[in-house]
């Protein structure tokens, strides 16, 4: 009765979408810490972090010269920010807000807008700290030259998303095997220590090695990412194909998966009780 009417019509209703989700996006990145610009410090100082301990790794093992020939500090960095933006937006979407969560109660919130809005704002803050990062090396250090720099972003947003698309998947499996889902997401983003390939160059490994790092969508993106950021690096044994492939095939079974969830939910959360 006192309900007011709104005209809506497609246009409309994906405008009032995006609104929700900038919104939803904005809340998600000053969730980690009241004041934004401090968030984003603490997220470039992770960063230069890993960058320096596998700095100071190769330099006492003596592996520079595994590297691809170039700037040495790129070819670490082509590697760590591809890394870190896999897991956090695998992080951050598996840790995004669920059916049952007090958020949804309010009318305009759905978990789509909440998935969207983790995914968005792990992209913004590690984008910003890579690009910070970049340019305080180039300006303080030496400057740097990246062959492809759109192809090589091109290769952060899949990086991205094939994170977004694991993240998703296990979101939807969460409700119903918590504690398996958790020990599945640590055990993957730490062996991707290891298995990203980040520390290695595809071309210069042996056969029988390569076979443990090609089913890792984030080793394709890596390996391709150096091939544009490098002159003289040509990746052979991966491809962009595989990671594309594989993050629409998860998302979409993410989505059926969260769908499930979203009209079970209540259901099996009485049942366990």
């Amino acid at each position: 009765m006192f309900e007011a009417q709104r005209t809506t019509n497609s246009l409309t209703g994906a405008f009032r979408l995006f609104a929700l989700i900038y919104h939803a996006t904005v809340r998600n990145i000053r969730r980690s810490h009241g004041n934004a610009l401090i968030g984003l410090l603490m997220n470039m100082l992770q960063t230069i972090m890993f960058v320096a301990a596998f700095y100071f790794m190769f330099e006492f093992l003596g592996l520079r010269g595994v590297a691809i020939r170039g700037d040495f500090m790129l070819f670490i960095m082509s590697g760590i920010f591809l890394f870190l933006t896999h897991n956090k937006s695998l992080g951050a979407v598996l840790s995004s807000e669920s059916s049952t969560s007090p958020m949804m109660q309010h009318a305009p919130m759905n978990t789509i807008v909440a998935i969207s809005a983790a995914a968005l704002s792990s992209l913004y803050i590690q984008v910003l700290s890579m690009v910070v990062v970049m340019f305080i090396y180039h300006a303080a250090m030496t400057p740097i030259t990246i062959y492809q720099p759109i192809g090589a972003f091109g290769m952060v947003l899949l990086a991205w998303g094939s994170g977004v698309a694991i993240g998703l998947m296990l979101l939807a499996i969460k409700p119903w095997f918590p504690g398996l889902v958790s020990i599945i997401s640590l055990v993957y983003m730490r062996a991707n220590m290891i298995a990203s390939g980040k520390m290695f160059v595809a071309n210069m490994m042996p056969g029988y090695i390569l076979t443990m790092f090609t089913w890792n969508p984030l080793f394709h993106t890596i390996d391709q990412a150096r091939g544009f950021v490098f002159i003289n690096y040509n990746p052979h044994f991966s491809n962009t194909t595989y990671p594309i492939l594989l993050s629409l095939i998860l998302v979409l079974i993410g989505l059926m998966g969260e769908f499930y969830t979203r009209k079970h939910a209540s259901k099996s959360w009485n049942a366990k009780r």
